[in-house]
């Protein structure tokens, strides 16, 4: 097999990449990533079991019909994705996720590759009940630049497939906790984590103590790519990715219990991103795939790698 993942030195590409030659034994990974954010450590003592070749590229600019000849599946995980900085950034947001992804659905139509697109359960915003993937586009509220670029590429993805005949699927992944090579610490757990081992106070908003939101465990979700291309689950259908949904308060109380002194800030303006709802997860796994992720465990993995690397204290 011949894989492509795009923004592959990434929070979640950098373990996919790893966990693809014990999963898919002797596929062949094109790596590629425009090492805008310069996670070169990324490359750095890649397992055997799979022939990786890295491509330097943008996926706004580069020739993707070179790139995806004979490609069985491409993975799209290249976007922006730090949603409160997307308001200082809509035009490079617009470029990146939407007019990218774009190209890259167009260069998979053309080859006959199949496509995974990673969206995010942000498309919802606040909700009043638990929600599901036949919430009517009316009905869902991006709250963001970034939220609204990416279920603009779902649509686009949408109408490649009944033009073209893309073979795609979208899964909207929940906010990403969990560790990698190339993790990222602009979401609220690992932005926590970090804080809190630091010594500095956790910045909530007052009102948002209670709200709750969807979480994803970065190995449900490298296992929920996996699952995709192994069952050909290629049907132009959307998949909610979810662990768990859980409220600001439930996660201080787990840093709680590891950084015992950790400090927390409460502010009369919202920040990062926090909306209220929760969502069902229940689509997927008639699919078969079922979250084996664990909140606390991966927040106490996040800290013991902050602590381990000579940062701050936990327990």
């Amino acid at each position: 097999m011949r894989l492509v993942v795009t923004g592959a030195l990434g929070h979640i590409g950098s373990r996919l990449i790893r966990e693809v030659p014990a999963a898919l034994p002797g596929t062949e990974l094109v790596l590629v990533d425009d090492l805008s954010t310069q996670r070169y450590c990324s490359l750095f003592e890649l397992p055997d079991g799979s022939c990786y070749r890295f491509v330097e590229a943008d996926v706004r600019t580069a020739d993707l019909g070179s790139l995806f000849t004979n490609a069985d599946v491409v993975i799209h995980l290249a976007a922006i994705t730090n949603a409160s900085a997307s308001f200082e950034i809509r035009e490079q947001v617009e470029q990146v996720n939407l007019m990218g992804t774009e190209r890259v659905a167009r260069a998979c139509a053309a080859a006959g590759t199949r496509l995974v697109f990673l969206s995010t359960t942000s498309v919802y915003g606040s909700q009043e009940a638990v929600v599901d993937e036949t919430s009517a586009l009316a009905d869902l509220r991006p709250q963001s630049p970034y939220a609204e670029s990416k279920l603009r590429a779902e649509q686009v993805l949408q109408d490649l497939g009944e033009s073209d005949g893309l073979d795609y699927v979208v899964c909207r992944f929940a906010t990403i906790f969990g560790t990698s090579i190339g993790m990222r610490f602009h979401t609220a757990i690992n932005k926590f984590c970090w804080q809190s081992t630091m010594g500095l106070p956790l910045t909530v908003w007052r009102t948002a103590l209670e709200q709750q939101r969807p979480y994803l465990d970065l190995g449900d979700a490298t296992r929920a790519l996996v699952h995709i291309v192994k069952m050909n689950l290629f049907d132009r259908n959307i998949y909610n990715v979810v662990t768990v949904n859980a409220t600001v308060a439930d996660i201080l109380e787990i840093i709680r219990r590891h950084v015992p002194d950790v400090q927390v800030e409460f502010v009369d303006s919202p920040i990062m991103n926090q909306l209220s709802y929760a969502v069902s997860n229940g689509k997927f796994a008639a699919r078969g795939f079922h979250p084996m992720g664990n909140l606390e465990a991966g927040i106490v993995e996040t800290l013991r790698l902050i602590v381990a690397a000579g940062g701050g204290h936990a327990r």
